[in-house]
C-alpha cells in the first residue's frame, strides 16, 4: 500500500490535540505500533491580511509564533480522513501542511 509523509505546523499549545486527532483518523501506524509521530519546535511567521481572522496577531503585522512541526506516515486510504481530522481541531483558519509521496 502507498504511504505519504504528512507534516503540519501547529501552535505549541495545540500540538497534542492535533497529533491525537491525526492518529485517531489513521495516521502514525508502523508495523505493530501506532501513534508514531515526530515533533520538533520552531518559530513560524505570518502576516494576517485584510479579511483574515487570525488565531494570534494583528492584521498587517508580522507575527512570530512558537509552533510544533508534527510529521507522521499516512496510508493512501486514510489521507483524506487525516487531513479532515487535523483541520477540524487546528486553531488556524489556514493551517500550513505538506503531503509527500513516499517511494518505497
Amino acid at each position: 500500500m502507498k504511504h505519504y509523509k504528512f507534516v503540519v505546523f501547529v501552535p505549541k499549545s495545540h500540538a497534542e490535540k492535533v497529533r491525537a486527532a491525526m492518529c485517531k483518523a489513521g495516521a502514525g501506524k508502523i508495523g505493530n505500533y501506532d501513534n508514531c509521530t515526530f515533533m520538533s519546535e520552531g518559530i513560524g511567521t505570518y502576516r494576517p491580511l485584510k479579511g483574515a481572522k487570525p488565531f494570534k496577531g494583528e492584521k498587517g503585522k508580522i507575527e512570530r509564533a512558537k509552533e510544533v512541526r508534527i510529521e507522521t506516515l499516512v496510508p493512501k486510504n486514510k489521507l483524506k480522513q487525516v487531513v479532515a481530522a487535523m483541520k477540524k481541531v487546528h486553531p488556524y483558519e489556514e493551517p500550513a501542511y505538506d503531503v509527500y509521496e513516499l517511494k518505497l
